[in-house]
């Protein structure tokens, strides 16, 4: 089920609302847990049933293993820990990196000219949310083993994982952070600037998604996978079509949910910080999907030593993160030399500060905009080809043709770019948010008009990832 549906807006989304509380009013708690639970695993399985018993397998494991990290055993928890965390990361692979494997074992093999060897690609599906919930798992996991985790009850973990606003494209949570909300009595009746400021986060969620997204997705899409050659304007209006396509999709995602979620009195924790202001690269990652970033930075950068090593391993540390982070987000060759350019630029911009350089604001934003927008186009393209003629394109000043779009989307990116960098963000207004009539006819304004624009459903681009 997707947020930006009939069916989740007038039909899941009230009635959960609705029996949650309800159950809650009678003092019912446990069942208004249980039912939280079967809302979100129906929420789930709507899209695709085959893939429940999986989730529901790795809850189960990783909820036996936690509960062995949090008293004592005659396993030691280190070696309980690593064990959990290779059988996550190995259930990830096989489904996420299977076929990517097989496929470069056989581009291998045909190099060599009595090579015979030839395995049959599985074809498997990805099930959805599989990477979230398994980092959100990890993050259980080494909790657990930190004795962060003061309690472990197999309905509050169920509930810790499968809670839908999350559960298919995060935030990535932390149950220390989340369970102590479900608990707490003040959380267990109904709120209603909460619902009022939920619903304002929504209604921008749901605008950037159909109205911003979808718009920018139809001309992205024209350009990298229509068009067999591109002009320079053409190019350049390809990838900042994506550039703002992905960022007003993920980021229209994170806000319906923390919109959603706040709704019933549960707050997640911010997953973007107008990146496209950031400075320089490091900055960018302090604002894009943050809790991406600091899982990484938790469970991968520290454990391999952080900046507590010479200058030499830490800039190794900080590339191999980006490196990782990049196949993360899918197997694909395309997405390793993503994390790779970033992983690079990261280590040039801590090389450049270490001594002690510094540059023009404007500049620096310009530059960092720039280096951003061109590196996703490898994130976009699907094969190299396809990232050469858009970025072969951009470079080409042999012609100056607008034929392959209409002139809408020009100012357009105009216009977008100029209030990404000058305007408050959803987080920001969030803040500052007062349930008054201005914000109530804003809110019901592009809601309605959201709702309006619904000719078609279309996926969330992180559901791939």
């Amino acid at each position: 089920m997707l947020f930006n549906s009939y069916s989740f807006i007038f039909a899941f989304l009230p009635l959960t609302f609705f029996i949650y509380f309800y159950l809650n009013s009678k003092r019912l708690t446990v069942a208004a847990k249980g039912f939280l639970v079967f809302a979100s695993l129906f929420f789930y399985s709507y899209w695709n049933i085959v893939y429940l018993p999986l989730i529901l397998g790795s809850i189960l494991f990783n909820f036996m293993v936690g509960s062995g990290l949090s008293k004592e055993s005659k396993f030691s928890k280190k070696s309980v820990l690593i064990f959990g965390i290779v059988t996550n990361v190995a259930l990830l692979g096989y489904f996420k990196y299977s076929d990517f494997f097989i496929s470069n074992l056989n581009l291998v093999s045909g190099l060599y000219p009595k090579g015979t060897l030839h395995v049959s690609l599985l074809h498997l599906i990805l099930p959805l949310g599989i990477s979230f919930f398994t980092f959100t798992q990890i993050a259980f996991l080494v909790d657990a083993y930190k004795g962060k985790v003061k309690e472990v009850d197999f309905l509050n973990y169920t509930l810790f994982v499968t809670f839908f606003p999350h559960l298919l494209a995060g935030p990535i949570i932390h149950h220390a952070d989340m369970m102590p909300q479900f608990a707490s009595r003040w959380n267990m009746a109904i709120r209603y600037r909460n619902v009022a400021a939920g619903l304002f986060l929504f209604s921008i969620g749901l605008f950037k998604k159909v109205v911003i997204a979808d718009t920018f997705a139809t001309w992205a899409n024209n350009g990298f996978d229509v068009a067999t050659s591109l002009n320079l304007i053409e190019a350049w209006a390809t990838s900042l079509s994506y550039t703002f396509q992905l960022y007003f999709d993920f980021s229209g995602y994170t806000d319906m949910a923390i919109g959603v979620s706040l709704m019933l009195n549960i707050k997640l924790p911010a997953n973007f910080n107008s990146p496209y202001k950031a400075k320089d690269i490091q900055d960018f990652w302090r604002r894009w999907h943050i809790t991406l970033s600091k899982f990484l930075r938790d469970y991968i950068y520290i454990p391999l030593g952080g900046n507590q090593v010479s200058f030499y391993r830490n800039y190794f540390n900080l590339f191999s993160v980006f490196l990782i982070g990049g196949l993360w987000h899918g197997a694909s060759w395309m997405f390793v030399l993503w994390g790779a350019l970033h992983g690079m630029a990261m280590v040039i911009h801590r090389i450049w500060r270490d001594l002690g350089f510094k540059m023009n604001s404007f500049l620096a934003w310009f530059i960092t905009f720039n280096f951003i927008n061109i590196t996703w186009v490898f994130f976009r393209a699907k094969e190299w080809d396809d990232a050469m003629k858009v970025l072969g394109g951009m470079s080409s000043f042999g012609s100056f043709s607008f034929s392959l779009f209409n002139n809408d989307i020009y100012w357009q990116l105009i216009i977008i770019l100029i209030l990404v960098v000058t305007l408050k963000n959803s987080m920001q207004k969030l803040e500052s948010f007062k349930p008054n009539y201005k914000t109530v006819l804003f809110a019901g304004i592009i809601f309605v008009y959201s709702v309006l624009s619904l000719n078609k459903v279309s996926e969330f681009l992180y559901f791939n990832f």
